[in-house]
């Protein structure tokens, strides 16, 4: 997944768990440790496609405007990567039954990562949010100097 990608998903989790809030494009951008400068591209590709909405002014920022239980992470993402291409192997008239192989095993993690985006909504990534917040010094992510290891189910 791209960086574009990625930070929308942070900014419309970020915007959509508080609706009624104006968030500046600086104030996420530290919040995710990612440069202002790029989260304000991608903001403004996700006003184009009608998720967020941006309020000029003092005190101004942008606000959440898609619908964040029909809005799902492929949706997302297709703003900023082709996610409608086929799999292709670069020269198939040359390649053995090994980079077949390969190449099928490849193509069905594509068809099964689309699936998953596609079945995930930014509601459903709101729930998930919620569910990982623990009382400070519990678990897995508690800390500042916390590992980035996903934690077992």
């Amino acid at each position: 997944m791209q960086k574009s990608s990625r930070l929308a998903i942070y900014a419309l989790v970020e915007l959509a768990a508080n609706p009624d809030r104006q968030v500046s494009v600086a104030e996420i951008g530290e919040k995710y440790r990612v440069s202002a400068h790029h989260l304000a591209k991608v903001m403004h590709t996700l006003g184009r496609a009608g998720l967020v909405r941006s309020i000029r002014g003092v005190g101004g920022g942008y606000s959440f405007s898609g619908n964040a239980k029909r809005t799902t992470l492929l949706d997302v993402i297709s703003l900023f990567e082709d996610t409608s291409g086929e799999c292709k192997l670069t020269d198939s008239s040359a390649a053995t039954s090994v980079e077949w192989v390969l190449f099928d095993v490849m193509c069905e993690i594509d068809d099964i990562a689309k699936a998953t985006f596609g079945a995930i909504t930014i509601s459903t990534m709101l729930k998930q949010t919620e569910r990982r917040r623990k009382p400070a010094g519990v678990g897995v992510g508690a800390g500042a100097g916390a590992a980035a290891s996903r934690p077992a189910r």
